[in-house]
């Protein structure tokens, strides 16, 4: 009974739990904010009416998603005091740059023109109106990089010095810690991922529609839109992703060994990849596998004679270092969660690329069942990016700054398992309410589809302008 009171244990499932709830909006907002803005201004450069209707319905879903993803978001704050009271004391000086970065700069940007955009239709001049989505969009960006900066520190310590008489980390170079390596690497990565995700939800609602053959001159293009940006930004991803992988080596090594399960140091041929494996449940002992010569060569290394250090050898060098301890992440954790990240990705590239050769020259699908198959991008492009988060935090494990704090250290010393337990509990409750209260305005969103295209008056012949209320 005392092990499932843990307040670190409770502590961490708590953490990761809202997370990774508020994880799910912010590659939505990311990349249907950029989305919205290129159909908006698509509409403003050729006054096409369907440009219009794609641009205030799927405006519509982000704004939803937008609203839950600030108050999910607003949780995370409150859990550096709460439950990470040590981290907050140990890297506060340094999370405070980035983080305040992002409140003031990033998203007051947000805040401020998202209200313009929602309030300044047939208000503000075209110009001017398609200007505020756009500066939205770039503060989503923004804000996301910022975001990504603070995390990289955890990555890869840089910029900072320790105050041994204080024991903790100091912010000296503010420059250093904008251009870690790592968030370098990754921010590119993660927001060529999140225009997936985004493709992802244009491309199930616009198969969603089209099968029940409705909307279809808003959802035919919608379609061919969300089948190009997927391709284009999966495509971004990998690229974007054999850099971080490069970077994750040189800062990392043990996650890297950690996601293929590498126990022995390796070389060349027997640096091999494996697709696919079978093996025990702790992941120490591989009974089946489907295997590339040289491949975890090339991604480590970018030479096919490049070494890859073992899990084994870099505990012996870690135990050195940093004292004695269990220096070697959940093998199983990181393995999978790797695997999943690239194989879902893959896939749902492999449909839209499958969508296009379907669909082209404005030609149908002849059988049905595709347009059931393409509903699936959404979930796919969302579960490649959570397996991708979860793979990016519990392969730094045991640490939560990376050679500087373990996660055990961490947690707040005066909060009770019990306590961390009923917050664990109500959290639980809370988000479980307020995912019923998304899925339902989404669906419902996303079901009406986007509004009629207006039609002169019968007696005038005036076109209304297409209106709707936020």
């Amino acid at each position: 009974m005392n092990e499932w009171l843990d307040p670190l244990l409770l502590s961490r499932w708590q953490f990761g739990l809202t997370t990774i709830y508020h994880f799910l909006f912010v590659p939505i907002t990311i990349g249907m904010a950029v989305t919205v803005a290129i159909f908006q201004t698509a509409w403003v450069r050729t006054d096409k009416v369907h440009y219009l209707q794609l641009t205030k319905f799927f405006g519509k879903l982000f704004l939803i998603n937008f609203a839950m993803g600030v108050v999910t978001g607003i949780v995370q704050e409150f859990q550096f005091g709460m439950n990470w009271s040590e981290y907050s004391r140990f890297v506060g000086d340094v999370f405070g740059a980035p983080l305040a970065l992002e409140g003031l700069l990033a998203f007051f940007l947000e805040a401020t023109f998202i209200g313009l955009w929602i309030f300044g239709w047939n208000r503000l001049p075209r110009g001017v109106h398609l200007a505020t989505i756009w500066v939205t969009a770039a503060g989503t960006v923004l804000s996301a990089y910022f975001i990504i900066a603070a995390n990289a520190f955890m990555q890869n310590p840089v910029g900072y010095t320790m105050n041994a008489e204080r024991g903790r980390a100091e912010l000296t170079d503010i420059g250093a810690l904008l251009t870690n390596k790592v968030a370098l690497a990754a921010f590119p990565h993660t927001i060529a991922a999140c225009f997936m995700v985004a493709a992802g939800l244009i491309i199930t609602v616009a198969a969603w529609h089209l099968y029940r053959n409705q909307h279809l001159d808003t959802m035919r293009p919608a379609l061919k839109f969300g089948l190009w940006m997927m391709v284009i930004a999966g495509l971004l991803t990998t690229f974007f992703g054999d850099q971080l992988s490069l970077a994750m080596v040189q800062t990392q090594p043990m996650k890297m060994a950690a996601a293929e399960a590498t126990y022995n140091t390796v070389t060349g041929a027997n640096a091999s990849f494996s697709i696919f494996t079978l093996g025990t449940p702790d992941g120490v002992h591989e009974l089946f596998s489907i295997r590339i010569p040289y491949l975890l060569s090339l991604l480590s290394t970018h030479t096919f004679n490049g070494t890859v250090e073992g899990i084994n050898d870099l505990q012996a060098q870690y135990t050195q270092l940093y004292g004695p301890g269990d220096y070697t992440p959940i093998i199983w954790v990181t393995y999978w969660t790797f695997r999943w990240m690239i194989g879902l990705g893959l896939l749902h590239v492999v449909v839209a690329v499958v969508g296009l050769w379907i669909t082209r020259k404005g030609r149908e699908p002849k059988w049905p069942w595709l347009w059931k198959v393409a509903i699936w991008s959404f979930p796919l492009s969302l579960g490649a990016m959570i397996m991708g988060w979860t793979f990016t935090e519990m392969g730094r494990q045991p640490w939560i700054v990376f050679s500087l704090l373990k996660t055990q250290s961490a947690v707040s010393p005066n909060v009770s398992g019990l306590e961390v337990l009923i917050s664990l509990v109500v959290f639980t409750l809370l988000y479980g309410a307020l995912a019923v209260v998304e899925f339902g305005l989404i669906k419902r969103a996303a079901q009406k589809g986007p509004d009629d295209a207006p039609q002169p008056d019968p007696e005038t012949g005036v076109v209304q302008p297409l209106t709707t209320v936020y």
